[in-house]
């Protein structure tokens, strides 16, 4: 429960900043649903779909202010090749923050 609290607040204060204004809220919000939902049975599948919605510029890249919830707050960690961004195979690495 807490879990889902976090994550929708964390959707409500980034659909309040203006960096975001342009940003699809169906995608936030299927974003966050899906990152609440995540849990140490997760998949590969799963985080794919995650990237996906994430990656609002299309450019194959998870920035830091694209990031939401646990990826926002585990960012630093997943970004191993420290290049500010984190790519599908870093992402994954956020399966094994959830065990």
């Amino acid at each position: 429960m807490k879990k889902i609290v976090l994550t929708v607040s964390v959707a409500i204060i980034m659909l309040s900043c203006n960096s975001v204004k342009n940003v699809d809220t169906s995608t936030i919000a299927q974003a966050s649903t899906l990152l609440s939902s995540l849990s140490s049975n997760s998949t590969v599948q799963q985080i794919t779909s995650l990237f996906n919605l994430l990656d609002t510029d299309h450019n194959d890249a998870i920035s830091s202010s694209e990031a939401i919830g646990s990826v926002s707050e585990n960012f630093d960690v997943l970004d191993t090749d420290n290049s500010s961004n984190l790519n599908l195979t870093e992402l994954t690495g956020l399966l094994d923050l959830l065990k």
